[in-house]
């Protein structure tokens, strides 16, 4: 990893089963604006801080989650990384419709986190 580019985390996703209702929420209590995408509602904070984020509902497990993206040069070599450490890979690489690729992985803690390729 070159010190000087790092691995940002870049957005956030909140998972739930309810995409209506949790978008609602969320847009009515922070002042956000959803635009709606298939599956999920793309998040705009109206802020120059902060990162972005979407709300998602997969229509399977997991349902409720909220995980963020690390932003990496290649996500097979950082995944091979992750399970040597004791991570475990979920799914991934997926492209995207933007060129970017993203995966899930499960740190040794349990929890759920992503990986988002720079393009």
């Amino acid at each position: 990893m070159n010190p000087s580019i790092g691995n940002p985390v870049v957005h956030f996703e909140i998972g739930c089963k309810d995409l209506p209702g949790t978008t609602d929420f969320y847009t009515k209590i922070f002042g956000w604006t959803a635009t709606p995408i298939p599956s999920a509602s793309l998040l705009d904070t109206h802020s120059t801080k902060g990162i972005p984020g979407h709300i998602t509902s997969l229509g399977h497990e997991p349902h409720q989650y909220v995980t963020v993206y690390i932003e990496v040069e290649d996500i097979p070599e950082t995944l091979t990384r992750i399970e040597a450490a004791g991570g475990h890979k979920l799914l991934g690489p997926i492209p995207l419709p933007d060129g970017k690729k993203f995966a899930w992985f499960k740190d040794p803690g349990g929890n759920i986190m992503a990986l988002i390729t720079k393009a």
